[in-house]
């Protein structure tokens, strides 16, 4: 089937699928390995696990990306790696875009600083907006060459691509507008209303932060506008990443079949945490042999086998279904492994990743 993604021929990266499928630690693999072959790299990762900040050498992640030391060297490729921050992400871009004298108008509004942490679709649409920031000074500097991606988790969709609609239709829709218009004398009947069930202070404060941001919101929408088509361009890959059992192979089929309704370049499916090599000894046969030893060890041993050979016989089958309507697909099975501790079996993984599938 070939390989999912050649790193060599990327610029931008962008690791998706559910949570707990081990995504996060498949980008931060792979920009270990790219920075090892003379790429500069940074990683951008949404919540990276205490362990896989250790693996990587760091003692915690901050919004500025921080150079990994033990990566790239002689080639000339380097590793810098950060985290989402949401809030730090959304200061940034109102005062990139606000009109003098506003931004701090903004920032003070206590219906921004709820809405900057908590609103539905803030984390995803950041994540799109710190992407374009990344590529921006990637650009301007030269500091980077690959840019790879971990994207929020979604159990849906791809909320990624879908967050700046939803923040536009929440400005552009008829409440928004309502509380944005001055108050009149007496008020209409919704704006009274409103105040009755929310309260007056907090009905200025939401009137307050609309009329702000109007200019505001506009530079947001079309900023991941034009990140989302960057997105499309060549020199950029999806690749999603899923675990052999259902409901995470639903969860990628639909974004393979969302990435295609959206012309999106998806690279291929990684298939982790895989049962393989359980040998030619079957889940039966080891069961039936369990029963005969007379060694309470090794009896044990032969169910344990067992139990590891039916499991590998149920993923195979999940995954035969799954590439089976996608005779096309790149995929690839990585193998159940420990967690990773450290830069080689991050290298490790990423060699698994890459192999052809």
């Amino acid at each position: 089937m070939g390989r999912v993604i050649r790193l060599e021929d990327l610029e931008v990266l962008v690791c998706c699928g559910a949570g707990g499928v081990g995504k996060t630690t498949t980008a931060a693999a792979l920009g270990v390995h790219a920075a090892a072959h003379g790429r500069r790299v940074v990683v951008l990762t949404v919540d990276p696990a205490r362990r896989l900040t250790q693996a990587l050498g760091l003692p915690g992640l901050g919004h500025e990306p921080r150079p990994v030391s033990g990566v790239g060297g002689a080639g000339g490729g380097s590793l810098d790696a950060s985290v989402l921050d949401m809030r730090q992400t959304f200061d940034d871009v109102v005062r990139a875009h606000a009109p003098e004298g506003t931004a701090h108008r903004v920032l003070d509004n206590p219906v921004y600083q709820t809405l900057s942490t908590s609103f539905a679709g803030t984390q995803e649409y950041m994540a799109m907006e710190r992407l374009g920031q990344l590529r921006d000074e990637a650009a301007a500097t030269g500091r980077w060459d690959l840019i790879i991606v971990d994207t929020p988790p979604s159990r849906t969709a791809l909320d990624f691509l879908d967050a700046p609609r939803r923040l536009g239709a929440f400005l552009d829709g008829r409440l928004a507008r309502t509380l944005a218009r001055p108050a009149r004398m007496g008020g209409s009947v919704l704006e009274a209303t409103l105040g009755r069930l929310v309260g007056r202070g907090l009905l200025a404060d939401v009137r307050a932060f609309v009329s702000a941001t109007d200019t505001v919101f506009v530079g947001f929408r079309d900023r991941a506008e034009a990140t989302a088509g960057r997105l499309r361009q060549p020199g950029t890959a999806f690749l999603v990443v899923a675990t052999p059992e259902r409901d995470a192979l639903r969860e990628a089929s639909y974004f393979v079949q969302r990435l295609h309704e959206d012309a999106l370049p998806l690279g291929g499916v990684v298939v982790n945490r895989v049962v393989l090599g359980t040998g030619e000894l079957s889940a039966g046969r080891a069961e039936a042999a369990a029963e005969q030893v007379s060694d309470p060890v090794v009896a044990a041993l032969l169910r344990v086998h067992a139990d590891r050979a039916d499991t590998a016989r149920r993923q195979q089958r999940l995954v035969r279904a799954f590439r089976s309507g996608r005779p096309g697909l790149a995929s690839v099975q990585v193998a159940e492994r420990p967690d990773v501790v450290d830069l080689p079996g991050l290298a490790g993984l990423a060699e698994d990743v890459l192999a052809p599938g």
